[in-house]
């Protein structure tokens, strides 16, 4: 798919004061900070224009370094969500792109593919949201509360239609469980939408920003893909990438 001839946009909100790894966009991986190995994944995935949302000069400097854009954001957001709808306002006051990914900022070792999987089920525009799932094979991971569950539906074996999420051990019962995967695609205007709700019960109780989609009646899409990128939230986990990609 051409970036000229797609109305996706795809933003990566990166920002500076991460508690348990501090400075985290600009942790060196092989010679490079972590957030320009993230885009350019994104970059790869080769479904439009890719954008860091970023409140600190010294990571978009860093993008902008490589040729890359960057947008210059509020420090005080809220959350991810928050700051790529303030760059979206941003960097295309038009409405140019009627569909946008929210990239997390910390997946380094993120497969490209997963990037156009989540955006194409937003061609279908009864879906509000998109995101992704990987069934989960270790045991340990089933029972553990930090492992979100998506709960949802099948419509086919690789798509499904979200119901609920949840650190809890869910659904019971014979069958498999899913590991939810934190990339988003939004429609525009689904994204907007989202973005004005007050933060909603079951969202406060789980500590889980999709749930007030789900309690706002709006429609989220899960594609099941056969990977987990590295989250990178701990020096551990940052010297795992390191590992992984000097391979």
């Amino acid at each position: 798919m051409s970036a000229q001839n797609t109305d996706c946009l795809t933003l990566i909100p990166a920002r500076m004061e991460a508690t348990r790894l501090p400075g985290k966009p600009l942790r060196e991986i092989n010679g490079e900070p972590m957030i320009i190995h993230v885009w350019r994944r994104a970059v790869e995935a080769d479904i439009g224009p890719v954008i860091v949302a970023t409140d600190h000069q010294e990571i978009a400097s860093a993008i902008e370094a490589v040729g890359g854009k960057a947008c210059l954001t509020r420090s005080d957001h809220a959350s991810g969500s928050d700051r790529i709808y303030e760059a979206l306002l941003k960097s295309d006051e038009a409405g140019k792109y009627s569909k946008i990914i929210n990239l997390q900022g910390d997946l380094p070792t993120l497969d490209p593919a997963l990037v156009k999987q989540c955006a194409a089920l937003l061609d279908e525009p009864a879906v509000d949201v998109s995101t992704l799932a990987v069934e989960i094979a270790d045991e340990a991971e089933k029972t553990n509360p930090n492992v979100v569950k998506m709960v949802g539906s099948p419509l086919t074996p690789t798509h499904h239609r979200a119901l609920y999420f949840t650190r809890a051990t869910a659904p019971t019962g014979q069958g498999p469980l899913y590991h939810h995967i934190g990339i988003y695609g939004y429609q525009r205007d689904s994204l907007k939408r989202f973005i004005a709700l007050p933060p909603s019960p079951l969202e406060q109780r789980e500590k889980l920003e999709q749930l007030r989609a789900l309690e706002a009646g709006l429609r989220i899409d899960v594609a099941i893909v056969n990977t987990h990128p590295l989250g990178v939230d701990t020096e551990a986990d940052l010297e795992k990438a390191r590992a992984l990609l000097a391979e």
